[in-house]
């Protein structure tokens, strides 16, 4: 079986007898050894000590008044992030748990590149045994920022932290450990080149056409439906669909920001404009496999997600909202 994501560091964490990832002293040392952590020659008594100890015991308690006597302000504030997302693996059961929980709180209180890295992994977890590399690039989206690169009528993506940008979004991932580069050129997925995606899964330098009707909306439908199965335990068939004209909203998620924003302006009876109506990038329509696990009022109302650009071209999917926004009557946590 070909592996991809290394980087996530899911080698570092075991399973459990039902397939939830389980957090290792090996992947809560990859955190604490990771360059923003690895207190400088000048760095004081009290950050030096935290940082052998914790390498030595991953699992230490460390109080808030200790990482309070770190001297320098931004280390103070690194440490109690890492020490609040390891606390957080360590309450639950699983990772898939833990992410559940910290979606579900409504207050995630953690950077966003701690919560994509916990979806990084999970998601390289639920897509486990996948030989389709559409299937993993399209998941990218998950996790990692894109930027629409337009091509005459073509819909291209490319990764952001790439290609750059005034503000390029941080993604954390344990790359540092694999002396690995991202200095790579971008290159369109497709039939001809996809077997290169293995050796190139953790470069994330492989663009993406998401154009309608072509195969990578398709191949994120696929992924969106693993991660429900593999998050909540519920079979759904997720469909792309042509426009958004071709849904009648009665029940939507947006996949990002944006896309909500577009959702509740339709669902408030308002017309788009053109420009508005133009960052709507894909649109799929959702059915439960079992339609008795919808909300009673929806059993036979069809069900809308939509993803959408902002107007930087920019595209955040959000995919604690497949999980959060679903009409579902009984949700249960991954174990």
């Amino acid at each position: 079986m070909k592996d991809f994501w290394i980087s996530c560091g899911h080698r570092l964490l075991d399973r459990n007898e039902h397939g939830g990832l389980v957090v290792t002293d090996e992947f809560l040392k990859a955190y604490f050894a990771r360059p923003e952590l690895m207190p400088p020659k000048d760095a004081c008594a009290v950050e030096r000590r935290l940082h052998r100890e914790l390498l030595a015991n991953p699992r230490l308690h460390a109080s808030a008044e200790e990482v309070a006597r770190i001297v320098d302000e931004d280390a103070r504030e690194n440490w109690r992030f890492v020490l609040a997302f390891r606390d957080l693996l360590l309450r639950h059961a699983t990772l898939e748990a833990a992410y559940l929980s910290l979606i579900r709180s409504r207050s995630i209180g953690l950077p966003p590149l701690f919560v994509n890295h916990l979806v990084h992994v999970i998601l390289r977890n639920a897509l486990d045994g996948c030989d389709d590399p559409f299937v993993l690039r399209a998941a990218e989206l998950f996790f990692r920022p894109q930027r629409i690169m337009p091509h005459e009528r073509a819909l291209l993506l490319a990764d952001e932290e790439i290609v750059g940008g005034s503000s390029p979004t941080p993604v954390l991932s344990l790359m540092s450990m694999l002396d690995a580069t991202t200095d790579a050129q971008v290159d369109v997925l497709s039939d001809e080149n996809a077997a290169g995606y293995w050796q190139r899964s953790d470069q994330f330098d492989m663009g993406l056409d998401l154009t309608g009707g072509r195969r990578a909306v398709a191949a994120l439908a696929q992924a969106m439906t693993r991660w429900i199965s593999h998050l909540l335990g519920i079979d759904a068939t997720i469909e792309p669909l042509g426009e958004l004209r071709d849904a009648r909203l009665t029940w939507y998620v947006g996949l990002d920001a944006e896309a909500t924003r577009i959702g509740d302006r339709l669902w408030h009876g308002e017309i788009l404009d053109e420009r508005t109506a133009s960052r709507v990038l894909a649109l799929f329509r959702l059915t439960f496999v079992d339609p008795a696990l919808a909300a009673d009022t929806l059993e036979r109302e069809p069900l809308y997600l939509i993803l959408a650009m902002t107007s930087e071209q920019i595209v955040r999917m959000k995919p604690q909202n497949l999980l959060t926004g679903l009409p579902i009557k009984h949700l249960e946590a991954a174990s």
